[in-house]
């Protein structure tokens, strides 16, 4: 899949923000005052930011608001009604603490509820693609959601949860990358499944269908090297994981902190862009390019 910066951006982001929200949503002492309004300005600002992200990747943005009505069928439906109700109740319940020093916990837990349904919503997005054998598998949402709550936990400063959580990911995301090495071939989608030919002999394009490039080989056919593939991935285990996890163990400040996060940032954001350029779609078949 090409790599979008958008997609990329709105996913790694709106996790992030949305996995703190979670956090603020079960806190049974949360912060008031500024303290509140500080944390719910970068979650929302992460998580809100995320999501508008993702509308620079749309065909028309400006029909954005017709998605809302196929919850029946879509996931991106139900990620949006997700989130509204989300950032609704986590807005209401924000709005108490800041103002009144009130915590009306019943909206943090249905806050928190939210957060955990939007982040999963968004995984299954991709889970769900049949045609992207790596990305269908139940890995995939656990990816996700391993790193909102890791993330979370790292901004709203739980340190023992961020390092456990921290150290769940990491294993989540190496055993992702491990079974979506070998997701493509045992789905047994060949160039002879896929023309129903393979019963009369060995199948092979005869010539490419096109000349040039189109909107499908953009889009849905992204090689990327396994030198460069393998790097990437100890990139992006070391800065989103261990650095962080080191820098947590160190008697904590709030440099140290703030290197922690932003190499996680850093680390969530070289994982996912191999996320999508390692994605083989059963598209690139046709175009002799699996």
């Amino acid at each position: 899949m090409h790599p979008a910066p958008s997609v990329i951006i709105f996913t790694t982001f709106s996790g992030l923000g949305f996995g703190l929200l979670f956090w603020l949503g079960i806190d049974p002492t949360p912060p008031t005052g500024w303290v509140a309004f500080v944390f719910w300005l970068i979650a929302y600002a992460m998580a809100v930011g995320g999501l508008l992200s993702s509308t620079f990747h749309l065909g028309r943005p400006e029909r954005f608001l017709k998605a809302f009505s196929q919850w029946r069928s879509s996931w991106l439906s139900r990620e949006g009604i997700a989130a509204v109700t989300t950032l609704v109740a986590m807005g209401l319940y924000g709005l108490g603490l800041v103002f009144f020093g009130t915590a009306w916990q019943h909206l943090g837990w249905l806050g928190a509820l939210g957060a955990l349904a939007t982040v999963f919503t968004t995984s299954m997005i991709y889970a769900q693609m049949k045609t992207i054998p790596r990305w269908n598998m139940n890995l995939t949402p656990a990816m996700f959601m391993s790193y909102a709550l890791a993330g979370g936990a790292l901004l709203k400063g739980n340190i023992t949860m961020a390092i456990v959580l921290l150290a769940i990911a990491g294993v989540v995301q190496v055993f992702t990358w491990v079974m979506g090495d070998k997701a493509f071939e045992n789905s047994g989608t060949t160039m002879a499944t896929a023309t129903g030919l393979g019963n009369i002999g060995s199948v092979r394009a005869f010539e490419p269908p096109h000349t040039g490039t189109n909107y499908l080989m953009r889009e849905f056919i992204h090689v990327v090297g396994r030198k460069h593939s393998q790097k990437l991935r100890i990139i992006g285990v070391a800065l989103g994981i261990i650095i962080p996890v080191v820098l947590l163990l160190l008697p904590i400040g709030h440099w140290i902190a703030l290197i922690a996060v932003a190499s996680h940032i850093a680390g969530v954001l070289a994982s996912r862009w191999l996320f999508f350029a390692e994605a083989e779609h059963v598209v690139g078949l046709y175009y002799g390019k699996r």
